[in-house]
């Protein structure tokens, strides 16, 4: 398991970012941008040690090309011994490549050993999953591959919803863009969250997205449906607080309740219940966030009935109770 790291605290933390041929370009230089410019917030500011000391490194290839065509120079994998902080994975076609190799892998699960904390970007989680660090954990990746993490990495808690997990000291985040978010918690968690916010300004990310929102929205995770029920979706959104239930939709789509049943989630994947649900839920998630209306009338207006009914919900979809999720997210 990670320790603490034999370094002064006086000192930058070394951060070591992972990359591997065919790895996401985004994934490397989203989190290395972040941790350079709280540096050079830092120096601004008259701080006497920059916060990080940030490099990449790779196996054998230490002149390798990213997924976007553009060729990296790496350093090659340090001692097992030689001081961390912070070990970022990152995702990207070569990902399967790097889990077929056992020596990559140890020096992985070694590695991570002499870490504070260990992090993945994207699919990034499928190598950390290979050195077992996810079993037990709550984990993420990119919603595309979500799936395919939790049946190759049964023992993992992977959760197909938030931009970024932490559990304990492994944290890991959705696909691409979600590295940033999920670096600059990693600055806000060493430096506060006013610097965070700095560094996220000064990157015009206009705002630091908190870990528990949704990588997509329910109505863009029901858009592989749309062709067929387009219609349907409009009626579901435009009467949440009403009844929905499968003879109301199957007669809004004109279909039969099995019918709808059996057609619906082969297009979408969800049962007509679990789409509705899904979009009372984040329906929920904007009041609660947006307004300072009461738990009750949340409930009512978005068509849980009950207060009861709508915390069974989030606690399914968000993992969290909507006070809670108030508490966190609300302006």
């Amino acid at each position: 398991m990670p320790k603490s790291p034999r370094f002064s605290p006086e000192a930058p933390r070394p951060v070591e970012v992972l990359a591997f041929p065919a790895v996401q370009l985004l994934d490397v230089a989203g989190p290395l941008q972040v941790f350079a410019t709280a540096n050079d917030l830092a120096a601004a500011r008259g701080d006497g040690v920059a916060p990080y000391a940030p490099r990449v490194v790779s196996t054998r290839d230490l002149t390798l090309t990213a997924s976007a065509g553009l060729r990296l120079v790496a350093d090659s994998l340090p001692d097992l011994d030689a001081p961390l902080d912070t070990l970022v994975i990152a995702g990207g076609p070569g990902v399967t490549a790097a889990c077929a190799d056992p020596d990559l892998v140890a020096w992985v699960g070694v590695r991570a050993g002499g870490a504070r904390r260990i992090a993945s970007v994207c699919t990034g989680a499928f190598l950390l999953g290979a050195t077992g660090l996810l079993d037990g954990r709550r984990a993420v990746t990119h919603w595309k591959h979500c799936g395919a993490l939790a049946r190759r990495y049964p023992l993992a808690r992977v959760e197909p919803d938030p931009i970024f997990v932490q559990d304990g000291p492994v944290w890991s985040s959705a696909g691409i863009t979600a590295g940033l978010d999920l670096a600059l918690a990693l600055v806000e968690a060493d430096l506060g969250r006013p610097f965070a916010l700095a560094v996220a300004r000064h990157l015009v990310m206009f705002l630091k997205r908190p870990g528990g929102q949704a990588q997509f929205s329910a109505a863009l995770a029901l858009q592989a449906g749309e062709e067929r029920f387009g219609g349907l979706h409009a009626f579901m959104a435009e009467n949440l607080s009403g009844d929905l239930s499968l003879p109301v939709l199957a007669g809004a789509a004109g279909m039969s309740e099995r019918s709808l049943s059996r057609i619906y989630r082969q297009a979408t994947g969800l049962t007509p219940a679990k789409a509705v649900e899904r979009l009372r839920v984040e329906a929920a998630r904007r009041a609660l966030a947006e307004t300072a209306l009461p738990v009750k009338r949340i409930a009512r207006t978005c068509g849980f009935g009950s207060e009861e009914t709508m915390r069974r919900s989030f606690l399914r979809h968000v993992a969290a109770t909507p006070q809670d999720y108030r508490a966190r997210f609300g302006g």
